[in-house]
């Protein structure tokens, strides 16, 4: 028998949103393996760019940065702030971080080893800002940790989510191998979750214009792109014959695709 709503103010978004990453297996990673070439993937668009640009900042506020990594909107931000706290549960992502921030002398910068979903204002205190910056995506207890980020916040609260496009070309390899895919939640259950909770959020594409683009067909399938761990040696040799059919060499002599580019939503509201 098919499971029927009757009100559409009955559904559990946040119980379908646990649901759908429950089962997608390979939603962790070991970021302490990835932090080294981390900070050179981020660098392939304009991501960052456009994020700081939406970030409503002056040097009279203080922001804590969730899911910080190796800084990329961190140090930046910084440089904007009174003071920055940045959070990570990788311990290699925060080294990295505090590498960067002393050759840039900035110092206002203090970090967190801990997961983001441990974070509450008992043990951080309040800030003006709260970014989570592509740090939610594999976060289960997401209406716990929405809560916690919201009550942080004196001003305002930034987060990003994939978008509907985001993992297109990932998609269409499973196809061809006839192998399941599993999707992260769609940001439209987010959504739904803040309305949920009285958070009426401002939502809009960031627009990452630039597909990516690859020295080799290697470089393509380390990128950190695809999950690797996850494919059997059969596997991965389709992987590298599929990007040999789907990336061409472009007008500056790099592999690209043009569904090959980053797809991110943002979230923002004002307290």
């Amino acid at each position: 028998m098919a499971f029927q709503i009757n009100d559409p103010e009955e559904i559990d978004w946040a119980y379908f949103w646990r649901e759908k990453l429950e089962a997608k297996k390979d939603r962790s990673k070991d970021w302490n393996k990835a932090a080294p070439n981390f900070g050179k993937s981020a660098k392939k668009d304009d991501y960052h760019t456009k994020l700081i640009e939406r970030i409503d900042v002056t040097k009279d506020d203080t922001l804590l940065d969730l899911g910080c990594g190796e800084g990329s909107i961190t140090i930046p931000l910084a440089k904007k702030a009174k003071a920055v706290t940045g959070v990570d549960s990788a311990y290699r992502m925060l080294e990295i971080l505090n590498e960067k921030a002393q050759k840039e002398n900035v110092t206002n910068i203090r970090t967190i080893e801990e997961d983001l979903t441990k974070i509450k204002i008992d043990n951080v205190g309040k800030h003006d800002i709260v970014v989570a910056s592509r740090s939610l995506n594999g976060v289960l207890n997401i209406k716990e940790t929405i809560a916690n980020i919201n009550e942080i916040a004196d001003k305002y609260v930034y987060i990003t989510l994939f978008g509907p496009n985001n993992w297109k070309l990932e998609k269409e390899f499973y196809q061809s191998i006839n192998k399941e895919y599993f999707e992260f939640p769609s940001h439209r259950y987010f959504f739904n979750i803040l309305v949920d909770m009285g958070i009426y959020p401002n939502v809009e594409n960031l627009n990452i214009g630039q597909s990516r683009e690859y020295e080799s067909i290697e470089e393509a399938m380390e990128s950190g792109k695809w999950r690797l761990d996850t494919l059997n040696d059969e596997e991965k040799e389709e992987l590298h014959k599929y990007l040999e059919d789907i990336l061409e060499r472009n007008d500056n002599g790099k592999l690209s695709n043009p569904n090959d580019k980053a797809d991110w939503v943002l979230y923002w509201w004002k307290k």
